[in-house]
């Protein structure tokens, strides 16, 4: 872990400093918590987008079916 130093706007540290006390923990720690949960998220998001990315386009031209409805909304793990 590592120790830092900030500075807030005087109400950001009102809102903070009680809404820290509400939870029992320090102004540190839920500072840090939250941080933590963001990076976790976005993290989330773009591993989500590169495979997003990474699939191959549906061709939609003259010529080719329609992909169906389940195919297009298909979530992995979720169906059986």
């Amino acid at each position: 872990m590592r120790n830092v130093t900030i500075t807030l706007y005087e109400e950001a540290y009102r809102w903070a400093k009680v809404h820290a006390a509400k939870a029992d923990m320090s102004l540190a720690r839920m500072l840090g918590e939250m941080l933590r949960e963001r990076m976790v998220r976005e993290d989330a998001y773009e591993r989500a987008m590169a495979e997003h990315f990474a699939q191959k386009p549906w061709p939609i031209t003259k010529g080719h079916a329609l992909p169906r409805r389940e195919e297009i909304h298909e979530r992995r793990g979720v169906r059986r």
